[in-house]
Order: structure tokens, then C-alpha cells, then sequence
């Protein structure tokens, strides 16, 4: 626990200008972000005496190491820049509202050429029009089955859509006029994009134009004798008809809004939204958050704000925003919507009429989602507790490990050979700190020699980073010792590097004991104390290891070779899920029915996935690969066009370096080298159809 006066700023350094500060930890993360008016006033509260600070805001200044602040020029800027760094650092001590499912969206890809209906769930993306959100995908389905009638807009793949072009047939839609066909030139692409336009000025709430101009062409119809037609408008008219009235109408004034309502208690919140368009209520969503951080209703609104609009823009920012409390800063945030709108936008407390007895019904809908998490979380965190309490107490360990990381080695005989680090922290899976190793200092199989290579790469990282803070100094070794790991001297200029050999050859570790292979699925953008989570910055209290004894006896010497002492190492069988100690010749049982036991199995069989998973995408991109591949400088596109002239690798094979220059693109250079890689690799043994006993032609364009 730190002292707040420790790294208290003076007064006189602090401006009193608006902008937005961070409160780092010891390992430079950023744990707290905030805005203020006035910087000095606002940063100098927290450090007044701790007894006269909210619990809350106590844990998170006793828990920081340093405080910075960046200058803005207005307090709109500060609300965009707050929202950047809270999305860009995840601060812990912020709070951040979680979607409790992931929302399904009505689609329409306007940036096609041929605009598609569709579902879609996850990040928005740009030119695609979106109603929603729903609570069904089947709801969104059986909208769109009423409206094809009226509006046969392509619902279809892109890969039914190219076929259905290629083989001139639409597909069951087309036939069924619930689709206008434009794979096959029934309909213009103008004509096509005129259907999408107008389906999505209907779902945007412009109903009646559609509903009556179908009623009077059903009366003409009906006047010209024309009754098969006119029946045909009446079921149009009556499919739109139901397709509304799936959404009722609960705002006379045809009103664009958005419903927010916040339930709370002293631990955590629920949030409701309501989107009305039109006058009709075409989505809902939910948020839950715990209150990590002290702050009231309209803290918990600003928060919500600023998820919910900080992507969006244009008319995904409605007109009206009705909410149960204004923010601190109302006329800046309205501001900030109005700049991401582009229009004005009214941020305002109903107070009577129908908005105010909708708000009434977004508030009950929050209280529900609130008592409903309540109920299913205070058995999980019970849960969770006792099986950390039971792990600390059958290991021996000081406190509850909150955080757990599991290794597990995965080959195929031998080859492509991996290994795989997933983390849980408080019992929870943190996904976005799982991290893949190539196993290559060596070839072969030896899972204990694969998995001190890994424990030791990895801590060398997380020392590499403590040395860099200043937080870790080795001493120097005494007369006659060798150099600990971690001050191996740094590696040499790349110019006075040789050529790596090839990973076949089995390539070592540079001499800082770095290895660029550990793949990180975030990426590394090697910029330093920016607060985002480095590769392997931040120590566990537990590692666990998938084996016995020789597992758990190569990852603890392998800590023990880097001098670190301080992090409990235990192995988890998988015959008989016995628990080993390092130095121990009797493993620790645990009770079948233990929570300690299904907590370490968990992260166990999660290492042994995201392992497996990885070693099969090596060795499926390993056989997919093509002589072609080791061509220096030959790219996809050029490797496309040698594969489309000649028609298979092995045609290509048979070609001369003449007949290969003549391919658009190729010179004689690189048709020398594609000749001489081609027959460097030696050919597939050929394919038997295994019914008819008949040698198969090779024509794949992607093997040989």
C-alpha cells in the first residue's frame, strides 16, 4: 500500500485549467482516469486524509504510485479525451458498463454494390445501415420475412450471390419473389439500391407513405379489374401492417429518443436503454458495472454517454436523450453529442406525459436486471472465493492467488511443437492476457525441456521490465560467480548479428533471452510507460504447469535460475488430477468435490485449448503451404496469376523459365527462381480416388 503523500504533486505545479488525468500504479498501468473543470482543485482532493476520502477512492490513491495530467483547451475536449484513454487503458478503478449479451443488429451493407439484409452482431462498421438493437435474432429474421414481400432486397451470402451470377439461377428467394434477383439481371443495381433505400426509410420510421401508396394502387387495381394484383398489394399493405405493430407505438409524436435508466446500489448498477424511433421502441439493451469508483447517478449517466455514443455518429446519435439525472457538466456533454450527431441534441429529465411513464418502465426493466444479477452472482463470487481460499490453504500460500497462470506444451509427434499461457484472475478468465510460444531452441519432443524454455522466456521478460521501471536491480555477482540471467550483456548491433538460421534448423535465443516469436494476439507497439499491458509484465502469484513432477521441477528451476523466488509453482496431472509441489514426492490430493480442484482443472483444460488450437493452426498452415511460398519476392497476387495460367503447381512445374516470363508480371529473374524452388521441392505423391482407384490429377492451386 502506498503512501498518497508520496508522490503528491505541489500545488504550484498543477494548472488550473481544464483537462484529464491518470493515476498509475507501481507497474506504470493506469488504474484511474478523470476529467475536471479546474485540474488543480480537482487533483489536489485526493490528497486530503485518507479518513476523509469514499472507501472506494481510499483503495485507488493508497494503490497508485504516480499522478500526471494533460492540459486541454475546453471541457468537451476533456469528456472526448477521458472517454479515449478509459477505452484505450481500461482503467480498473473506472467504471466501465459490460453488455450482458451480445445485441444483434438489422443490417443493411449500403457500401455494396448490391446492398444485403442482414444480422449482424459486434463492432459497427463504416456504410452499413443499422436498426436495432434486438433481443432476438429470430425477432429481426421474421421482420424481414414481412417485409421481402414489399421490399425483395438480397439477403443472400456473397458466395450464393457469386454463384447464383455465375450459373445465371437465382436461388429459392429469387423464385419465390422474395428476392428481385439481382445475381441475374432482373433488376438494375440502380434499382436494386432504390429497394435498400426505401426498406430502410421504412424501418427508420417513415411508415405511412409506403402503407398508403400500396392502399391506393390496390384500389386502382381493384377499379381496372385487376384483382389478382390487387390482392397481391393487400398482403403487401398487411405484411407491413404486422411488421409494426411487432413494435408499438408508445410516443404519439413520432419521437427519436433514447431511454436511460440507471438501478444501484453501494456495490454495483444495471442500466437500461430504450431506443424509440419513430415513435416506437425498436431496441433495448443492458449494462452491468460494478461501482469501482465513487460516483452517483449522473456519474454512473456520463459513463453510460459516453459508451453509448462515444463510436456513433450521424443519426445513430438521436434528437432526444432522456436520462433519470443530468451529468455534472450537462452543457459539455450535450455539446459533445451535438458535435457527433451534427445536429443539436436535447439531453433532458422527462417530467410528465407518456415520456415520463416510458421512463418509468425503462427504470422498472433496470431494477429487474439488477435483482437478477444479484441473484446469479452472489453464488458465483461465493463460489469463486472459496475455491482460491482452498488453493492458498492446500499449496501452502500466504493469500488467495487472484492471479493464476497456466502453461501447457502441445506437438503432433514432435513437430510443431507450442505452448500456451492463459491467466485467470479473481477465478475469471482475462483473455486478453493470454499469450503462444514457438517452441524453438530445440527439436524434438521433450515436454520438461519445452517447458523450462517457456517459464524462463517469459520471466525474463517480466524481469526485462522491472529493470527498465527501475523497480528491480540484480547485484553484482560476487568473484568467480557467473552472471545471473538477467544481466547477460545486451545483443549486439544487427549488423554484427549473423543470419538467423532456419526455424527448421532450430534457431536459439538471442542473448537478452528475448524471442520475438512469443506471439501476442493484441500485438506489441514497443512504445514504453504509455499504460497499456505489456507482453509479460505483470507476475502471478501461482503458476500451474500441465504434468508432473519433471513439469513442475523444470518450471521451478527455471525461476529459480532467474533469481525469483516469490511466485508458488504447482503441476496438475491428468490421471488422476493430483496437484504436485516442487521438491515434493507425494502430490496433494484435493477432494472431488473441492472448488479448489475445478478452479485448477479449468484453467488447466483452458491452457490445453488455446494450446491445441494454436499447434492446429501451425500444422494445417504448414500442409497448405506451396513451394511457391519460399520464392523471394513473389507475392498472393502474382503467385495467383502463375496458378491461373497454367492451372495447377504441378503444370507450372513442367514449364520452362520462357514459358513462365510470359505471365503478366513475371520477369526472368523471378521465373528463374520460381523454376528453381519448384524443383528444390519435391512432388506430392499423387492423389487415388479411393472408389474408383483412379490417380487424380493435381490441379490445386495452393499445394504440390
Amino acid at each position: 500500500m502506498a503512501d498518497p503523500s508520496s508522490y503528491r504533486p505541489s500545488p504550484g505545479q498543477i494548472p488550473d485549467s481544464p483537462g484529464v488525468y491518470k493515476f498509475r500504479d507501481e507497474h506504470r498501468r493506469v488504474i484511474y482516469v478523470g476529467k475536471a473543470k479546474n485540474l488543480r482543485q480537482r487533483v489536489a482532493s485526493y490528497f486530503q486524509d485518507l479518513a476523509h476520502l469514499h472507501p472506494r477512492t481510499r483503495t485507488m490513491v493508497t494503490t497508485a504510485a504516480s499522478v500526471e495530467w494533460t492540459v486541454v483547451s475546453t471541457e468537451v475536449e476533456a469528456l472526448q479525451l477521458e472517454y479515449t484513454w478509459i477505452k484505450e487503458f481500461d482503467p480498473r478503478f473506472n467504471v466501465k458498463y459490460r453488455d450482458d449479451k451480445s445485441y444483434p443488429y438489422l443490417a443493411v451493407t449500403l457500401n455494396e454494390e448490391f446492398p444485403r439484409v442482414q444480422v449482424m452482431r459486434g463492432a459497427k462498421k463504416k456504410g452499413v445501415r443499422y436498426f436495432g438493437p434486438y433481443g432476438h435474432a429470430w425477432a429481426i429474421r421474421e421482420t424481414v420475412d414481412l417485409m421481402l414481400r414489399v421490399f425483395p432486397v438480397r439477403t443472400c451470402s456473397a458466395g450464393v450471390f457469386k454463384n447464383a451470377a455465375r450459373t445465371g439461377r437465382p436461388c429459392l428467394l429469387g423464385y419465390i419473389d422474395k428476392c428481385s434477383a439481382p445475381c441475374v439481371g432482373r433488376v438494375t443495381p440502380e434499382e436494386h439500391r432504390e429497394l435498400a433505400e426505401d426498406f430502410c426509410d421504412f424501418m427508420a420510421g417513415r411508415t405511412g407513405t409506403y402503407i398508403r401508396r400500396l392502399e391506393k394502387d390496390m384500389m386502382q387495381a381493384a377499379e381496372e379489374m385487376e384483382y389478382e394484383r390487387a390482392a397481391r398489394l393487400r398482403d403487401d399493405a398487411g405484411a407491413l401492417k404486422r411488421a409494426m405493430e411487432k413494435s408499438a407505438v408508445v410516443l404519439a409524436d413520432a419521437t427519436d429518443a433514447d431511454l436511460i435508466a440507471v438501478a444501484e446500489d453501494e456495490l454495483e448498477a444495471a442500466l437500461q436503454i430504450f431506443h424509440v424511433r419513430g415513435g416506437r421502441v425498436r431496441g433495448q439493451r443492458g449494462w452491468v458495472t460494478d461501482k469501482v469508483e465513487a460516483v452517483d447517478t449522473a456519474g454512473l449517466v456520463e459513463h453510460a454517454l459516453q459508451q453509448l455514443y462515444g463510436e456513433e455518429r450521424g443519426d445513430a446519435v438521436p434528437k432526444e436523450v432522456l436520462v433519470p439525472a443530468l451529468p455534472e457538466d450537462t452543457e459539455a456533454v450535450s455539446q459533445w453529442l451535438a458535435e457527433r450527431r451534427g445536429a443539436q441534441v436535447s439531453l433532458r429529465i422527462p417530467q410528465r406525459g407518456d415520456k415520463k411513464d416510458l421512463m418509468a418502465t425503462v427504470q422498472r426493466n433496470a431494477q429487474q436486471a439488477l435483482g437478477l444479477h444479484k441473484t446469479k452472482r452472489a453464488s458465483d463470487l461465493t463460489t469463486r472465493s472459496r475455491a482460491l481460499e482452498e488453493i492458498a490453504e492446500a499449496l501452502g500460500l500466504d493469500a488467495a492467488p487472484l492471479r493464476i497462470e497456466c502453461y501447457d506444451i502441445s506437438h503432433l509427434q514432435g513437430d510443431d511443437v507450442v505452448a500456451s499461457m492463459v491467466v485467470f484472475e479473481d477465478g475469471l478468465a482475462r483473455k486478453s492476457e493470454y499469450r503462444r510460444f514457438q517452441i524453438k531452441g530445440f527439436e524434438g519432443q521433450d515436454d520438461v525441456r519445452s517447458m523450462h524454455e517457456v517459464i524462463g522466456r517469459r520471466f525474463k521478460r517480466y524481469l526485462q521490465e522491472k529493470e527498465r521501471t527501475g523497480e528491480w536491480e540484480q547485484p553484482p555477482p560476487a568473484s568467480g560467480e557467473a552472471p545471473h540471467p538477467a544481466q547477460v550483456p545486451p545483443a549486439p548491433h544487427p549488423a554484427q548479428v549473423p543470419p538467423a538460421p532456419h526455424p527448421a534448423q532450430g534457431a536459439p535465443l538471442p542473448a537478452d533471452g528475448t524471442d520475438p516469436r512469443d506471439t501476442d494476439p493484441r500485438g506489441d507497439d514497443g512504445r514504453e510507460d504509455d499504460g497499456r499491458p505489456k507482453r509479460f509484465a505483470y507476475p502471478p502469484q501461482l503458476v500451474v504447469v500441465d504434468g508432473g513432477q519433471p513439469q513442475v521441477a523444470a518450471a521451478r528451476r527455471a525461476l529459480d535460475e532467474l533469481g525469483i523466488d516469490d511466485i508458488a509453482v504447482c503441476g496438475l496431472a491428468k490421471r488422476l488430477e493430483e496437484v504436485w509441489l516442487p521438491d515434493d514426492d507425494d502430490p496433494v490430493v484435493l477432494p472431488r468435490s473441492s472448488e479448489g480442484l475445478y478452479l485448477l482443472q479449468r484453467v488447466r483444460d483452458e491452457a490445453h485449448r488455446f494450446a491445441i488450437t494454436y499447434q492446429r493452426s501451425k500444422r494445417a498452415k504448414r500442409i497448405r503451404s506451396s513451394p511457391l511460398d519460399d520464392v523471394a519476392g513473389l507475392g498472393e497476387t502474382r503467385k495467383q496469376a502463375l496458378i491461373k495460367h497454367f492451372g495447377s503447381v504441378k503444370k507450372l512445374r513442367q514449364a520452362t523459365i520462357e514459358e513462365i516470363c510470359q505471365v503478366p508480371g513475371i520477369g526472368r529473374r523471378t521465373a528463374e527462381s520460381v523454376a528453381a524452388a519448384l524443383a528444390a521441392a519435391a512432388p506430392a505423391a499423387p492423389a487415388v480416388n479411393t472408389a474408383t482407384g483412379e490417380i487424380m490429377e493435381e490441379d490445386d492451386g495452393g499445394t504440390s
